[in-house]
């Protein structure tokens, strides 16, 4: 087929239209073709899940989940059983920022993320771009671009499509994403806004502490709602992972940790390593202290020793931490409520994994 495009949105079209028209439509992977079909129902409450492959999938909380992210290699049985429970699978999209200040490249970037997900019989996609932003620099100006041009393409081509994108804990230029927050919500259909690695720049001690600590949480998605951000454009991420931190002292449970300096804190979580939640409960009771918990941070932690008789302390999140900030999202009236992510857990047929697993999806319900 010959065609001759014009720039803009006509160009856009005449380039899906002659994509469309070279490459045959893939076949449905699901059983029943039915399930092939976008979902279209707008759930009240968002329980949004980030998938990063396997098949955990199998085991989580499908009366809750409303939407899947994801972030592993695509699994058509995933997005088969998904649709069977009316639940949305969308894309990952990630792209560098100066690959598409040019509006061209933005296009064709937005004609490829629909193509896969038309070819996938996905509903939509997640745009994970947390590369740091200027304020008023071409990359701000590309970034709320790029979300309202991939909005209006995802929504005209694809029913009942949903386009997300993550944001960090707070609005106020986090890790130097300084962001245009309230374009960037009015342009896609709601945010994730990422509460968790929120020890990412300390600058105060540099002692251990949460992972996502209540009041700074809560006080973070004030400052979201400040900017006249509907509250029903927020979902709240929470951490189903924790920090381990080598202690340099310990004393009276404080632990001070190394110096790793970043982006002009003179400490972070980087001292540190991510530990899944499955990880965490397998250790806590064989631990020196035992779980502890901390009444100002509303989190719990509890400290080990190493084979090499170093100390550790390790804070995360469980069912009571977690069941705290999901009051606020009822509270607050916000979308809902996800994770990072959901392959976190102990999906085992042991008894005590089966419980702490069953809590962790409870406490996402307000």
């Amino acid at each position: 087929m010959a065609a001759t495009c014009s720039r803009g949105a006509i160009w856009l079209l005449c380039l899906l239209l002659v994509q469309e028209l070279a490459q045959p439509a893939a076949l449905c992977p699901c059983a029943d073709p039915v399930l092939c079909k976008p979902i279209t129902a707008v759930r009240d409450f968002e329980v949004y899940v980030f998938d990063v492959g396997g098949k955990n999938w199998k085991f989580y909380d499908w009366n809750q989940v409303t939407t899947v992210a994801a972030f592993g290699k695509y699994d058509p049985d995933l997005l088969c059983f998904a649709h069977s429970k009316g639940a949305r699978v969308v894309l990952k999209g990630d792209v560098l920022l100066t690959d598409v200040i040019d509006p061209t490249k933005r296009t064709s970037w937005i004609a490829q993320q629909l193509d896969l997900a038309k070819k996938q019989y996905m509903d939509g996609i997640n745009i994970d771009i947390e590369q740091s932003v200027n304020a008023s620099s071409p990359e701000y100006y590309a970034l709320t671009a790029l979300v309202q041009e991939t909005t209006e393409v995802f929504h005209r081509e694809i029913e009942g499509s949903q386009v997300t994108f993550d944001v960090a804990w707070s609005p106020k230029c986090i890790d130097i994403r300084c962001y245009n927050y309230s374009g960037i919500a009015d342009a896609s259909d709601f945010l994730f806004v990422m509460s968790y690695d929120e020890q990412s720049q300390i600058w105060t001690e540099c002692v251990a502490g949460a992972n996502a600590p209540y009041n700074q949480t809560l006080v973070a998605y004030e400052d979201y709602l400040r900017l006249n951000i509907d509250p029903k454009k927020l979902v709240m991420g929470v951490p189903w992972y924790g920090y381990d931190y080598i202690c340099l002292n310990l004393s009276k449970d404080t632990c001070t940790i190394k110096k790793v300096p970043f982006r002009g804190a003179p400490c972070s979580d980087a001292a540190g390593r991510q530990v899944p939640y499955k990880t965490i409960m397998k250790q806590v009771n064989n631990s020196i202290s035992g779980r502890l918990w901390d009444e100002g941070q509303k989190a719990p932690y509890y400290n080990y020793k190493d084979t090499a008789g170093n100390v550790h302390q390790v804070w995360y999140d469980d069912p009571q931490s977690i069941s705290l900030k999901a009051a606020f999202v009822k509270k607050h009236g916000l979308r809902g409520i996800g994770m990072w992510n959901g392959n976190l857990l102990d999906y085992s047929d042991k008894p005590e994994a089966k419980q702490q697993t069953a809590e962790m999806w409870k406490s996402l319900e307000p």
